[in-house]
């Protein structure tokens, strides 16, 4: 079973590592995706994911 419930084309994808942002790739999950800065995978802005990590990390910046 596939899951069909992304966030659209459009977008950035933003690494957690080190905070750089690149645009999302239609068709491609940020997480397949790295980043070019460190090489870490990346998540999408906005995701899940990305507001988990803002929640626990609130002085942390990820948008430089």
């Amino acid at each position: 079973m596939q899951h069909s419930g992304g966030m659209g084309p459009t977008g950035n994808c933003v690494c957690l590592g080190c905070g750089a942002t690149k645009s999302h790739s239609p068709g491609v999950p940020c997480r397949e995706d790295r980043c070019p800065k460190c090489g870490k995978a990346m998540v999408r802005e906005g995701s899940e994911h990305h507001m988990a990590y803002l929640a626990k990390h609130p002085a942390t910046k990820v948008d430089r």
